[in-house]
């Protein structure tokens, strides 16, 4: 390298300029995939135990423990599968976590307990084990409990995608202009939905999914080309995902009949609903049981096998995001 263009180089770092032929960031090799991480519901369930006994919502807001990754990208990193970030949220009889929002999408499927509700811009939402409640994106949203059982659940948000978008905002209680909500009755019928005034929100009038309407969607759903039978929590208004940015499924797995291997540059994270089997998510097996979580990371060949008759997870993913974007990329890996 000559003086000259030495001296050139520190001019245009001087006017925040640099050679793209220089660069190496765009020939780097692709990284290796993340591993896949497991939380066992017979190891959490003691700890989850110990943070009830410790704090309340009064002092935390939320009573939440964060599933994290233990490699952490830098101090900040919270995610669960890069751009999701999961984990355990409780509540015991009698205490309410205050109203709040958010620009961050969150859903919440209930893992144990009974008698908590939870307001998404007013509308009343009955937390039963196994329902999916979705708090969209700015949506108004608070957690009661007049039962008699402390109740979990499992939180998965996209925070850390609106974190990398610089788009994180947040508005604490009290409420003051929760939209009009349509009850969902008025969407109790299959292939009948009301003709609506104004349809701006992207995403699903319908905020509670209760877990049996999904099993009996599930049994009667075709088997797919990799061995599962799937359903999708959906807007009924699009019948696209109910959510922006994330989209959310059941899926049935029979015994006998192991899923074949898919790949997919999406990531997910899994809830066992129903009985037991194992993933084998790249050079990883995880054996699961009822209420496990796991997480499958991008570029990670997954299938999964049921020791049981039948199996159920539950898989939320950034696929949604991913479709928006025009890069969603999913083949079945022999």
């Amino acid at each position: 390298m000559t003086q000259d263009y030495a001296e050139l180089r520190q001019a245009w770092k001087a006017a925040n300029l640099s050679p793209l032929w220089e660069s190496t960031t765009a020939h780097k090799p692709p990284p290796r995939p993340d591993p896949a991480l497991h939380w066992g519901w017979d190891h959490l369930r003691p700890l989850l135990e110990s943070a009830m006994k410790v704090t309340s919502p009064e002092a935390v807001e939320r009573r939440v423990l964060l599933l994290v990754t233990p490699h952490p990208r830098d101090a900040d990193d919270e995610a669960t599968a890069r751009t999701l970030a999961a984990g355990i949220q409780m509540l015991l009889p009698g205490e309410r976590a205050r109203p709040h929002r958010h620009t961050m999408n969150a859903l919440r499927f209930v893992l144990e307990g009974s008698g908590a509700t939870t307001l998404v811009d007013g509308k009343a939402c009955p937390m039963d084990v196994g329902d999916l409640i979705l708090t969209p994106a700015w949506t108004w949203h608070e957690h009661q409990h007049t039962g008699t059982e402390p109740t979990m659940w499992l939180d998965v948000l996209d925070v850390p995608l609106h974190l990398w978008l610089g788009n994180v905002a947040f508005q604490p209680g009290p409420i003051n202009d929760a939209p009009v909500t349509t009850p969902d009755a008025a969407f109790s019928a299959a292939n009948v939905v009301p003709v609506m005034q104004a349809v701006g929100a992207p995403h699903s009038p319908v905020f509670r999914y209760p877990y049996a309407d999904a099993v009996r969607a599930l049994r009667h759903a075709p088997v797919l080309d990799d061995g599962t039978r799937q359903v999708r929590y959906a807007n009924p208004l699009t019948g696209g995902s109910a959510m922006c940015l994330m989209d959310a499924l059941l899926m049935q797995i029979e015994k006998g009949r192991p899923s074949r291997p898919v790949l997919t540059n999406s990531n997910s994270v899994f809830c066992v609903t129903e009985g037991e089997g194992e993933s084998q998510i790249g050079g990883k097996t995880i054996r699961w049981r009822p209420k496990d979580i796991f997480s499958v990371p991008q570029h990670n060949p997954c299938r999964h096998t049921a020791f049981s008759e039948t199996a159920r997870l539950l898989r939320v993913s950034d696929r949604d995001a991913l479709n928006r974007l025009g890069i969603l990329k999913e083949k079945i890996s022999e």
